[in-house]
């Protein structure tokens, strides 16, 4: 018997298919909807029991980059039907506003509670041919074989261990994977500065709305996402040395934030619908992708900084790309090798550089003069604003973003000067004058 099999063990049952995919949420249910329909059998598992089990402390913008992964799975207009809101966004920092371009080249952003979103693609992956969904299964030890993962046992709640074997193993279980864990695959920490609560309201709309507002206070930060059936969800990521306004009165402490920062909006006037929600160790955490047999995504794989918003697009792209990567050698019964290497190199090449910049400024620092250069000019500049916007919404990566942006920043900082400057013949005025 092989190292890591089951053959000593007490297991209720064995379940054999091509992909055993841990964790049914955005991430592990789109993989399981990509992969069952280029004809691979999928076990898709989650260790909560009920259908309509969601996340809770997630903002759930589902940003551009991301939206041709929703029209592909299907999904984009069963999410309209539940009431998504479509919208931009909207930046208030260094002292103006940064609105979305008229000439946009980017799609609209996706905005719809977890509380709908995520009982929806979960009944997707369960009504699509090739997925079998089980609930209700945590996932207990990895089966090995040769080196290689070949699957994993689950242990329901009655404490049967069913062994569910697969060519492929996904971890899709979020920040704290225990198939991570469980696989001993590279872990990397990058520390984080601030911390978060939000909550749901009821009331006036927002200045902008259905656009989210985000408001950049170097180094705090607020935000406005208009969502579905009238709500807004507000939320405040202060640095960590607010922490104790919010201790006692974590709702009442939100409220006050968010009505404090420039041209408030209506937090003040809107009813609180259900509680506020927080979360306060927010470290970013990223993982080695790939290892024999195994392939995390999502969460799993990079759980970054969730003041960009980047958390849910990222979780439905990566799924995507593993499924690209490694459907047709599972279609084919071919060696994983090379599409989980196709896997590693596409998650690094979208999502390398985004990361290193989002992990930089996790720390709570203040902006950097290049970040203080192009948020100011793209207040005024359409142009530059296009391009924020394209990277903001991970359209486009940190290094093109610079080689168009930092040009057009300069430009726009000489005109500036320009038109501040004395006129061509005009003397200055002396300085006890003015």
């Amino acid at each position: 018997m092989s190292e890591g099999s089951s053959g000593n063990r007490n297991v209720g049952s064995k379940r054999e298919s091509d992909a055993v995919v841990v964790g049914a949420s955005l991430a592990g249910c789109a993989a399981a909807i990509a992969l069952a329909r280029e004809g691979a059998r999928v076990t898709l598992v989650d260790q909560r029991l009920e259908p309509s089990a969601f996340k809770r402390v997630c903002s759930h913008y589902i940003q551009a980059s991301a939206v041709p992964t929703l029209e592909r799975l299907g999904l984009l207009e069963p999410m309209l039907d539940a009431g998504a809101v479509r919208s931009r966004g909207r930046i208030w920092t260094l002292g103006a506003w940064i609105e979305p371009p008229e000439r946009s080249r980017v799609p609209a952003g996706v905005n719809l509670r977890r509380e709908l979103l995520d009982p929806l693609i979960r009944a997707t992956a369960a009504q699509t041919p090739g997925v079998e969904l089980m609930l209700g299964q945590t996932a207990h030890e990895l089966i090995r074989e040769d080196g290689c993962i070949r699957g994993v046992l689950v242990r329901d709640r009655a404490g049967e261990t069913t062994e569910l074997r697969g060519r492929l193993l996904v971890g899709a279980d979020g920040r704290d994977s225990r198939v991570a864990k469980l696989a001993g695959v590279r872990r990397k920490t990058y520390p984080h500065g601030r911390f978060a609560y939000g909550g749901y309201f009821e009331g006036p709309k927002p200045t902008g709305s259905p656009d989210a507002s985000l408001w950049f206070l170097d180094p705090d930060m607020a935000a406005a996402f208009p969502t579905d059936s009238g709500l807004t969800f507000y939320a405040a990521m202060p640095c960590k040395e607010r922490l104790p306004e919010f201790k006692d009165d974590p709702a009442g402490a939100l409220v006050d934030f968010v009505s404090r920062v420039p041209d408030a909006p209506p937090i003040a006037s809107s009813r609180l619908v259900g509680s506020v929600q927080g979360k306060l160790d927010m470290t970013n955490v990223a993982h080695a992708v790939t290892a024999p047999g195994l392939a995390l995504i999502g969460d799993a794989s990079l759980a970054t900084d969730p003041l960009w918003g980047v958390g849910c697009g990222w979780a439905l792209q990566s799924a995507e790309w593993l499924a690209d990567s490694v459907a047709p050698s599972l279609a084919r019964g071919d060696d994983l090798t090379r599409g989980l290497a196709r896997y590693r190199r596409r998650h690094r090449r979208g999502l390398r550089g985004h990361a290193a910049m989002i992990h930089d400024y996790a720390g709570a620092r203040p902006f950097s003069p290049p970040e203080r250069l192009l948020f100011s000019a793209a207040a005024e500049s359409e142009r530059l604003a296009m391009i924020m916007e394209a990277f903001g919404t991970r359209c486009i990566g940190p290094a093109q973003m610079m080689a168009r942006g930092v040009p057009l920043a300069l430009l726009a900082r000489a005109r500036r000067r320009r038109s501040r400057s004395p006129r061509d013949g005009a003397r200055p005025e002396p300085a006890a004058a003015r």
